[in-house]
């Protein structure tokens, strides 16, 4: 039955059941009115209340409910659904819970797509970086090396100049290095973390401690470059924003899963955690690998960022 009618049912079973009291029993309202007359009156009063309350709380909470989780429901975080009920109310929660099935999978859908146009122009970058600007900066160096035999009066200048060219051949070698991981290609996930956090370490200055485990097995190459892009994603929010002087990072295999672990002795999650754009990015990897991220605050300060992948999982990005 409808909600309207259910109510309404309800609400006119009671004022009959009233009338017909009235009309069959010998209860009198005199004026003035006695006082055992008022608590028959008040009495009648009040149980109609109650029931209405009742009634009305069991209808209309779970609508609340559904309100309350509509203003807070996050795509990013999946699985936030409600219980199924019976009547008009259960099936306004399950077309709410369908459309969070809908809107979820067409986030990863288009998360997939978008993700993967990224890889694909940072491997474009990365390789006209490589290709153009690295065979440039080299073309200029042998230049130079030419000039100074030729003008050895000004070796000390062209010196200079050559050590500033190679400073931004080794910078556009580094950006290319980030952009498009070859040691993640060839040496595996290991080899690519452990290259990571040394280069993090060289640039910031701040201490890496690595607990990296070499047996972890089972992970394909797309769930590698995406572990790879979450570990890359919170070593550059630790150097950007937390002011630490040491940070950890750990891999390791137990139960059928991976987990990756970024953990800094910063100044900790601000007071209102806004998510820009590298922490979502690193919640939609993280769902495409039907894994788990969290971000909070480390025990002794600093900043928490855990990863947990099932082994096995798999990044479903578009095919190139």
């Amino acid at each position: 039955m409808p909600l309207f009618w259910r109510l309404f049912a309800f609400n006119a079973s009671i004022l009959v059941l009233i009338a017909v009291l009235l009309i069959v029993s010998p209860v009198t309202i005199s004026a003035p009115i006695h006082l055992t007359e008022a608590a028959i009156v008040w009495a009648g009063l009040i149980v109609t209340l109650a029931a209405n309350f009742v009634l009305l709380r069991r209808a209309l909470v779970p609508l609340d409910r559904l309100a309350e989780r509509m203003e807070i429901v996050d795509l990013l975080r999946p699985g936030q659904r409600l219980p199924a009920r019976s009547g008009v109310v259960g099936r306004v929660i399950h077309s709410f819970n369908r459309m969070l099935d809908r809107l979820e999978a067409e986030r990863q859908l288009t998360a997939r797509r978008t993700l993967a146009a990224q890889e694909m122009e940072r491997i474009g970058i990365a390789r006209n970086l490589h290709d153009e600007v690295g065979q440039l900066l080299t073309g200029v160096l042998l230049q130079l090396d030419s000039l100074a035999e030729d003008v050895p009066a000004h070796g000390e200048e062209i010196g200079e100049t050559k050590q500033v060219v190679r400073q931004a051949l080794e910078e556009v070698r580094r950006i290319s290095s980030e952009l498009r991981p070859e040691m993640l290609e060839h040496l595996g996930l290991i080899s690519a973390l452990i290259e990571l956090a040394t280069s993090f370490q060289r640039r910031s200055g701040i201490r890496v401690d690595r607990t990296l485990d070499s047996d972890v097995t089972g992970l394909s190459p797309e769930t590698e470059l995406a572990i790879y892009r979450i570990a890359q994603e919170a070593l550059t929010n630790v150097a950007r924003h937390s002011q630490a002087s040491s940070v950890s990072i750990s891999l390791h295999q137990a139960s059928g899963r991976v987990v990756l672990r970024v953990v800094d002795d910063g100044l900790g999650l601000p007071d209102i955690a806004e998510e820009h754009g590298g922490l979502r990015s690193m919640r939609e990897r993280a769902i495409l690998l039907e894994g788990a991220l969290a971000v909070k605050p480390a025990p002794g300060g600093g900043v928490d960022v855990r990863l947990e992948v099932p082994t096995g999982a798999e990044v479903l990005l578009e095919e190139k």
